[in-house]
């Protein structure tokens, strides 16, 4: 017996060489107790004595890692196991017969004492420039459970994205920044346990810093490690998608995991009732001391201990909460602002929740980066063939300026996207007119109404060739719309593959076939992954160089032209009666220049190049067609229906 002093900080179970200190935040708690678990979950027992202004804490000695916890409480006179908020890992999946009760919690997975030691092989976090990011966004498990050249022990698991297979096709398609679904220990919502479903995407959080065990081999901790260890050796960044909104306790009649019990204030309230600006029955209370140092402890533990190189926050308004309104300097944001840390990371804002005053884009903090809706349903409506979206598709493709000034960019540069996790692939975007979400049990009245798709004249799949080519334009259309807009582009790594959910634009129960990607391409999808591969290149080459041009200082020192088919310059009422125009960009007063040739019609259009003689401009992208870097001699050049081509002028 060593006699080591416990100490109320840090949090959670501390390893020493000597044994563990247990530190658990729990003002609402007189008498709560520590349990270990034997290999046979025999039980011993620890009353915990210690406590400071609210943390209860104790030291035990001769712990080694793997040991077997958790929090001993009564609930309604019932012994009730809690789960540590602090515990880094799991010691299996989480998973529970409904409902849920005091003796359920004893049959829950137990948390895991861990050793942070890992050999990172001198490795360090790529620091790609936010202009030079591309997100794909990946989920660990769908990403390569089919993929049948990963080992099969591999497939759907963390280990499955570093393999050798995944890496090769990474850097076939040139992808540089990984955001992965969350891995956060998720608990299954009880309605899906009730129809044998899980929350696949993994948005109902059990614990916010213990990896999820189901996408591991063995050891989830190390598992993860290794895979970031190796994409950061390949110059791929990670970025978590993270959600501090709510937690999987829900609402009132939501089971008891750990917050709930331990401190009343953790989850915002309307009197007695829990606040539910989430959709998920819970709020998290981030302008209460303990919320927000549970939120910041865990980022700072993914960075320092993971090396992740940044976070998508998840309905990420919550975060800036005071009540019912929002406040873009509340004490989330400036904690993360002077936290030397965090501040080196990227950080996105999904920026909205469902509650009052929940849309806030374009109001976050300088150095976030914000998902822009308004790309995405524009540019959608806009290669529909609606009318009346040329001037806000313009304003789209220049950066969104009128929400995120470019004298602040790259730093709040907007993150542009046509397809996320929730909704449409890009493939069911043109092949499908409804949403077919019958499969979730929920007749099809759960997901997002407005898609903006079209099916092209036949819903699904179809043999009809001129319906498959005009959608695989639609595809290219997109695509291009997304790449050449100044911004951060968001791609579903799906759509790489022409994934289909077979119109199900809420697949978030979907462990199966519905999501998990199909590698067996065939010889349109892997003409699409060959012209997208060509197109990222394409941006990395030509876009880059104008996106710092056009950001900060020298935002006023360049060229833009807005030009009618016949190379004269647009006036106020164009905007409102043509389809054909031409975006004209130069990099400074004599640099490089760039001009979109686009065409909303349903007819070719003959567009005129700027007149200058001696010059040769370069076809850099063709949505019409697959025949790329051509020289244009030419004063004039043929644009094919609802397509755009952009040339390239090199000075």
């Amino acid at each position: 017996m060593i006699g080591i002093s416990s100490q109320p900080y840090p949090l959670g179970a501390t390893l020493s060489q000597h044994g563990c200190n247990f530190s658990i935040h729990a003002p609402d708690q007189k008498e709560i107790a520590l349990v270990l678990f034997d290999a046979a979950d025999n039980q011993t027992i620890h009353s915990i004595d210690n406590d400071y202004a609210g943390i209860k804490h104790i030291f035990i000695d001769e712990i080694q890692a793997g040991q077997k916890y958790g929090f001993l409480i009564e609930v309604d006179g019932h012994p009730h196991l809690l789960s540590d908020p602090y515990a880094k890992a799991l010691e299996a999946p989480l998973y529970y017969q409904p409902p849920f009760s005091s003796q359920t919690s004893f049959e829950l997975p137990k948390c895991l004492v861990t050793n942070d030691q890992f050999d990172w092989q001198d490795t360090a976090p790529p620091r790609i420039p936010r202009e030079q990011t591309i997100i794909f966004e990946t989920h660990v498990k769908g990403v390569s459970q089919l993929n049948p050249n990963v080992p099969s022990a591999a497939q759907g698991k963390y280990l499955g994205l570093a393999s050798k297979e995944m890496l090769s096709f990474f850097k076939q398609q040139s992808i540089n920044t990984i955001q992965l679904l969350p891995i956060a220990a998720c608990m299954h919502e009880p309605h899906l346990l009730n129809m044998d479903k899980v929350n696949y995407w993994g948005y109902n959080p059990y614990l916010f810093m213990a990896p999820d065990p189901r996408y591991a081999e063995r050891d989830a901790v190390t598992e993860l490690k290794t895979t970031i260890r190796e994409l950061h050796k390949q110059g791929i960044e990670v970025i978590l998608d993270v959600v501090y909104n709510h937690t999987a306790e829900s609402g009132e009649d939501g089971p008891i995991f750990n917050l709930k019990s331990l401190d009343s204030n953790y989850y915002l309230k309307h009197g007695n009732h829990f606040a539910n600006f989430t959709g998920c029955g819970n709020t998290v209370d981030l302008s209460h001391q303990a919320s927000l140092n549970l939120v910041m402890d865990t980022l700072r533990y993914w960075v320092s201990e993971y090396h992740i190189d940044g976070f998508r926050f998840d309905l990420a308004a919550t975060l800036g909460r005071e009540g019912e309104h929002f406040n873009n300097q509340a004490a989330f944001f400036k904690a993360v602002a002077q936290d030397p840390i965090l501040k080196q990371v990227k950080l996105i804002a999904e920026p909205w929740d469902i509650g009052p005053n929940g849309y806030q884009v374009g109001n976050f903090p300088l150095g976030w980066n914000e998902c822009n809706d308004r790309l995405r349903d524009i540019t959608r409506s806009f290669w529909r063939g609606d009318k009346g979206y040329l001037k806000e598709f313009a304003t789209r493709i220049m950066g969104s300026r009128d929400l995120y000034s470019a004298a602040n960019w790259p730093y709040n540069l907007t993150v542009n996207y046509i397809t996320y996790h929730d909704g449409f692939t890009m493939q069911d975007l043109v092949s499908y007119k409804h949403k077919h979400n019958n499969a979730n049990g929920e007749e099809n009245r759960d997901g997002h109404g407005d898609n903006r798709s079209d099916n092209y004249g036949v819903e699904g799949p179809t043999e009809n060739p001129a319906i498959i080519e005009l959608r695989e334009k639609q595809k290219r259309n997109f695509m291009a719309s997304l790449l050449f807009a100044f911004g951060m582009p968001h791609i579903l790594t799906a759509d790489v593959l022409s994934h289909s959910q077979q119109g199900n634009n809420n697949a978030y129960c979907q462990d199966n076939e519905l999501s998990w990607l199909n590698w067996e391409q065939d010889k349109i999808q892997s003409a699409f992954q060959a012209w997208l591969a060509d197109m990222i290149k394409a941006r990395h080459s030509y876009m880059v160089p104008f996106l710092h041009a056009f950001s900060g200082e020298s935002r006023n020192d360049n060229r833009i032209f807005w030009r009618r088919v016949d190379g004269t310059y647009m006036e106020h009422d164009d905007w409102n009666n043509l389809s054909s125009v031409a975006l004209h960009l130069g990099i400074g007063k004599s640099g490089d220049e760039m001009i979109y040739c686009i065409n909303q019609t349903n007819a070719p259009a003959r567009f005129s190049l700027p007149p200058e003689q001696g010059q040769q401009w370069k076809m850099i992208c063709n949505t019409d067609s697959h025949e790329l870097h051509k020289t244009m001699d030419k004063k004039q050049v043929l644009i094919a229906p609802t397509s755009m081509a952009i040339f390239h002028l090199k000075k």
